[in-house]
């Protein structure tokens, strides 16, 4: 009995070397990226209960921060209005085939899609919306008709502007020009999502933030999370980080109301991990509800898109023999929510870079190769 308990201790202690080995492996690649120039601060949180993994980390060239701080999550929003859309349909009062003129009024409606000179705006279904498949261009960084300044410049040009979301669609209809025929292909864009948090809000008579506030941050006790400029967090008064593009800084701009239903959401890397273990559980949704939300359409090489959710295959990104996969979203800010299901582990957190984009893709793969090969 003796041996037995020894070599048992002995187990133990090798495990936590080589958790210890992982950890310190996964800090020093985090600390690496963010000796880049352009990257001001960044948040990481790795988690995963089965193989007791809870990294996390918080690192700034500005001011001292914490894990806690909350940040701009960018397009990871899209998940939520998302799961928002699919809570209204279990309780039966949309479903994902309706068509939007039943849940939006005819002048914002009217004219929404004109292709060739034929109109496809009563078309367009809330699944259209939710998977890019719709058409519609991007206010945010589509060219325009006449060559001015789309919206993603317009939020530079003009700071202090306040963009209501009939604006967004009005200029969208004005300025812009549909991709293709509804439902016929890809093209990812932020209006889509703007017209569905308006759907929300007509369908359930409460605005986008008190719907998210009732119904995903007060049941799962995310009191950090909040919209940008609409709302306030519970409990968290830690100032948002910062986060540029290029040397602007865009974290204070009143014209970052342009980003709502699509990519206003504010939040932490614990808050952001409750979300997507409870979405992955059923807690919010049926679980019919959520896998009809995963009924996937090529996106780009590696990357499939549900109803506001991304499916990565490291495989066919990478060109790399590898069977992992990620299901969640990121966003343009470099923010990113990822589970891998075949390491059971959940990834958060942001380099606050708009240009980092890619390079937060790699490192949540160089922390999966860790994860996986040590």
């Amino acid at each position: 009995m003796k041996h037995i308990l020894l070599g048992l201790i002995f187990l133990i202690g090798l495990s936590a070397i080589a958790q210890q080995t992982k950890d310190i492996a996964i800090e020093k690649l985090f600390k690496i990226e963010l000796e880049i120039d352009n990257i001001k601060s960044g948040l990481l949180h790795v988690y995963s209960e089965s193989r007791g993994i809870d990294i996390q980390i918080a690192e700034s060239k500005e001011n001292s921060i914490s894990i806690d701080y909350p940040f701009y999550t960018a397009s990871i929003t899209k998940m939520f209005t998302a799961t928002a859309i699919g809570i209204l349909k279990d309780q039966d009062k949309l479903n994902f085939e309706d068509k939007i003129t039943q849940y939006l009024p005819d002048s914002l409606v009217n004219n929404l899609h004109v292709l060739n000179d034929k109109d496809y705006s009563e078309d367009l279904t809330v699944a259209h919306l939710l998977q890019h498949t719709s058409g519609l261009p991007d206010y945010f960084t589509d060219e325009t008709k006449d060559g001015s300044p789309n919206i993603i410049n317009q939020i530079l040009m003009d700071a202090n502007k306040y963009w209501s979301a009939e604006e967004m669609i009005q200029f969208t209809k004005e300025k812009m020009t549909p991709q293709f025929v509804p439902g016929a292909n890809y093209h990812y864009t932020d209006t889509e999502y703007v017209l569905l948090a308006l759907i929300i809000e007509n369908v359930s008579g409460s605005s986008l933030s008190e719907f998210f506030a009732q119904n995903i941050f007060q049941p799962l006790k995310m009191n950090s999370s909040y919209i940008n400029l609409k709302s306030s967090p519970v409990e968290n008064k830690l100032p948002i980080v910062k986060f540029y593009a290029s040397q602007y800084e865009l974290s204070s701009l009143k014209s970052l109301s342009a980003d709502w239903g699509g990519g206003g959401l504010v939040s932490t890397t614990q808050d952001l991990i409750t979300f997507l273990k409870a979405f992955n559980n059923d807690v919010l949704m049926k679980k019919g509800t959520r896998l009809a939300m995963q009924n996937w359409v090529y996106e780009t090489r590696g990357m499939e898109y549900g109803f506001g959710i991304r499916k990565v295959s490291i495989d066919e990104l990478t060109g790399t023999e590898s069977d992992l996969q990620l299901i969640g979203h990121s966003g343009a800010t470099a923010s990113f929510l990822w589970y891998c299901p075949q390491l059971d582990t959940y990834i958060s957190g942001t380099l606050n870079q708009l240009e980092a984009s890619k390079s937060a893709m790699v490192l949540v793969y160089d922390i999966l190769k860790i994860i996986e090969n040590k």
